[in-house]
C-alpha cells in the first residue's frame, strides 16, 4: 500500500464520509504529510498498512523538540485519526498510535473583550474610508451573532431573514443553522446593503456574496484577522486578538447575563456541550449567583 494512495482515499473519506469543511481536511492532511516527509527524508521502507509503533516513536520524539506540547498533541491525534481510517477499512489490525500517549495539556482559556473595548475598537474604525462601514458592519456582525470567521466571509445575502429576526448560517463540515440577529445589527446590515455596497461593484459570481472586498469579490479569512489586528493597534489594546476573540466575547457575555448554555451551543454551532465549555470564562461570583438563584437551600 502507497502512503499518496492511503493519503488521498482518507481525504475522500473525511470530505465525503466526515462532511468536514476544506479547511479541516487540509490540517488532517498536514499531519499525514509530515510523517510522509520524514519517512522520505530517512529513506525508510516504511509503509501505511505495516509501519509499527516502534517506527513512529522517533519520528514523534525528532517533531517533539521543534513543538510545544499542544502541536504535539494535535500531530499525534491528527495520525491517530488516519491509522483509525486504515482499521475501520480493513486496511489494519490495529492503530500504532495506541501505544503512544500524547503529552497532557491544560485547557487554554480563550481571550475576551469587554463590551467597551468592543466598543473602543469599534469606535475607530474611520468611516470616511468606502471599506470603513462595511468593517463596523462585520465586527458587529462577527460579536452580535458569534460567528466564526468563515461563516461571516461566506455569509450570503439570501441568508438574511430579517422579518423573522435570523440569519442563516453555514458552519463546519456545511451544516446550516439559524442564528438570532438584533434589530442594530440588521439596520447597520441595511444600510451597508443600501448605500456602501452598491459602490464596491460586485463581480458576476458574487452578487449574492453579503461581504465584499474592494474588487468586488468575497473577503478572505485572513483580511478579518487584519483588519482586527490593525484596529486593535490604533487603540492600544493590549492583547492579542482575533475573529474567534469576538464569538468568545460573544459566549461569554452570554453567560455572564444569565444565558442557558443549552443555548449558547445551539447559538454557537457546537455539536457537543463540552466544546462550549471551553469557550466560557465561568468566574466564581457568576457562579455563586447561580447557585444564590437557583438552588432550594439557597
Amino acid at each position: 500500500m502507497k502512503w499518496d494512495n492511503a493519503l488521498n482515499d482518507y481525504k475522500q473519506y473525511l470530505k465525503l464520509e466526515r462532511g468536514l469543511s476544506q479547511n479541516s481536511i487540509d490540517n488532517y492532511q498536514f499531519d499525514v504529510q509530515k510523517l510522509i516527509s520524514y519517512i522520505s527524508e530517512q529513506e525508510l521502507d516504511l509503509k501505511p498498512d505495516t509501519i509499527d509503533y516502534r517506527s513512529l516513536q522517533p519520528f514523534i520524539y525528532q517533531h517533539s523538540k521543534t513543538v510545544n506540547a499542544r502541536s504535539q498533541s494535535r500531530l499525534i491525534s491528527g495520525l491517530r485519526g488516519f491509522f483509525n481510517y486504515l482499521v475501520f477499512e480493513n486496511y489494519r489490525a490495529s492503530n500504532p498510535l495506541e501505544l503512544i500517549e500524547a503529552p497532557k495539556i491544560g485547557r487554554k482559556l480563550p481571550e475576551t473583550l469587554s463590551l467597551e473595548e468592543i466598543d473602543l475598537l469599534i469606535n475607530a474604525i474611520d468611516l470616511s474610508k468606502l471599506e470603513g462601514f462595511r468593517n463596523k458592519t462585520m465586527i458587529e456582525t462577527l460579536y452580535s451573532c458569534g460567528l466564526r470567521v468563515s461563516e461571516l466571509t461566506n455569509l450570503l445575502i439570501s441568508d438574511l431573514f430579517f422579518e423573522e429576526g435570523f440569519i442563516r448560517v453555514t458552519g463546519k463540515g456545511d451544516k446550516q443553522r439559524f442564528v438570532p440577529i438584533n434589530e442594530e445589527t440588521i439596520s447597520l446590515i441595511q444600510l451597508y446593503l443600501s448605500e456602501y455596497r452598491p459602490n464596491l461593484n460586485a463581480k458576476p459570481e458574487y452578487q449574492d456574496q453579503l461581504f465584499l472586498n474592494r474588487r468586488g469579490r468575497q473577503l478572505t479569512r485572513a483580511m478579518i484577522f487584519t483588519i482586527l489586528k490593525q484596529l486593535s493597534v490604533k487603540v492600544n489594546l493590549n492583547k492579542s486578538i482575533s475573529p474567534h476573540t469576538l464569538r468568545h466575547s460573544f459566549a461569554t457575555h452570554l453567560l455572564e447575563n444569565g444565558a442557558d448554555l443549552r443555548a449558547i451551543q445551539l447559538m454557537l454551532g457546537h455539536e457537543s456541550i463540552t466544546t462550549t465549555e471551553v469557550y466560557l470564562h465561568l468566574d466564581r461570583s457568576y457562579l455563586k449567583d447561580v447557585l444564590s438563584e437557583f438552588h432550594p437551600r439557597a
